[in-house]
């Protein structure tokens, strides 16, 4: 899952925005990310753009927390 974060200035300050993308809609993600980095560039009222992804089927809880006990990680060596 993705999430694009942004903010546009106004007269009394800034509006923070978010849009929402299911995870196989990364591509979608990206280009509202770069259509609101170029409208920065461009001197547009936006800033504070940034893309999230959060892998709804991670092994653990994100962080450094600890593998469930049924997760069987091996080191391979050449």
């Amino acid at each position: 899952m993705y999430m694009v974060y942004w903010s546009e200035a106004h007269a009394t300050g800034l509006t923070p925005h978010a849009q929402f993308f299911p995870s196989d809609a990364m591509r979608d993600a990206l280009r509202l990310t770069e259509v609101l980095r170029q409208r920065q560039h461009a001197g547009g009222p936006v800033s504070f753009v940034t893309l999230c992804s959060e892998n709804p089927n991670s092994v653990g809880r994100a962080g450094a927390a600890d593998p469930p006990p049924d997760y069987d990680w091996k080191k391979r060596r050449p």
